[in-house]
């Protein structure tokens, strides 16, 4: 146990049927951001994961701030993945030679990224500064999580991040037992409803669970943008845009209150639980070696 919640009460006592839907990549452009604007407007919501390393951050936070009742994250990254549209680190780059490109930037993969092997001293300032500027902007933070898994993604860097949980007295996604509800990320945009829909089945007992959700608008901005994840859907901004449209869909919303799914964030989870690691993470070395292979 990592022994950094507060109360009583366990997250995994019956109560419910709990569910944190977990928005990522806020702050990432504009499309996403007023895709998220439309979702906390109509309270599909409950925990929104900021990049805060990107231009569009300003106008991710105003927004958060005209919904407190959600619980805010950051989405710690190292990073950018994006060919047409790349950002950095925040502490200055120089300060982090091991994290970036000759430009400063992040690398686009986990793979590039280890292959120049990063030092876990400067990704552990990195997302120091991450929390910090996130701060400094107004921000109240429940919790971290991970962009592309990659700051969770060597046990040294998993240590860290847990170091850094306990020092900002603040959560860990993924750490508080939560039942993962199959996200619908890959499916094909016109499938999406339905599949989440059947997906929802999934949630036949009292417990928590978390879904997690990538959302956009499918305009001029997105469609310009390509993942350089091999992973990665095509045309990602459609998969984003039907993505927003599940939650904002009367169908959704319906099946949420048939089958009496409450929606919860992490900052209620955080106040009345204890963490526990989930999974150990590999090996730094071991890591590095797969990615030079």
């Amino acid at each position: 146990m990592l022994g950094v919640g507060r109360g009583q009460h366990s997250p995994t006592q019956p109560d419910g049927r709990r569910l944190i839907i977990r928005t990522d990549d806020i702050g990432f452009c504009h499309g996403v951001n007023m895709a998220f604007k439309r979702v906390a407007e109509q309270g599909m919501v409950s925990s929104a994961s900021v990049i805060v390393t990107t231009p569009w951050l300003d106008e991710a936070v105003e927004i958060l701030k005209q919904h407190p009742e959600i619980s805010v994250g950051i989405h710690l990254a190292l990073n950018s993945e994006w060919k047409e549209y790349k950002w950095g680190p925040v502490t200055p780059y120089n300060q982090v030679p091991s994290l970036v490109d000759p430009f400063g930037k992040f690398y686009g993969t986990r793979k590039e990224f280890f292959s120049h092997r990063p030092k876990t001293r400067e990704v552990a300032k990195e997302l120091r500064a991450q929390i910090d500027l996130a701060q400094r902007k107004g921000l109240k933070i429940s919790y971290i999580d991970n962009h592309m898994s990659t700051a969770i993604s060597t046990l040294e860097f998993q240590q860290e991040m847990e170091k850094i949980a306990k020092e900002y007295h603040i959560g860990i996604s993924r750490y508080f037992s939560e039942q993962e509800v199959p996200n619908v990320y890959a499916v094909a945009p016109e499938l999406k409803l339905s599949q989440a829909l059947k997906n929802l089945e999934t949630i036949t007992n009292n417990g928590l669970y978390l879904l997690v959700c990538h959302i956009g608008t499918d305009d001029a901005e997105m469609q310009a943008m390509t993942d350089l994840n091999l992973f990665a859907p095509k045309y990602m901004s459609k998969h984003r845009q039907a993505e927003g449209d599940v939650l904002c869909h009367p169908d959704y919303k319906a099946a949420l209150q048939s089958r009496k799914i409450r929606l919860v964030g992490y900052k209620d989870i955080f106040e009345n639980g204890t963490m526990q690691r989930p999974f150990v993470s590999d090996k730094y070395d071991d890591v590095v070696k797969n990615a030079l292979k």
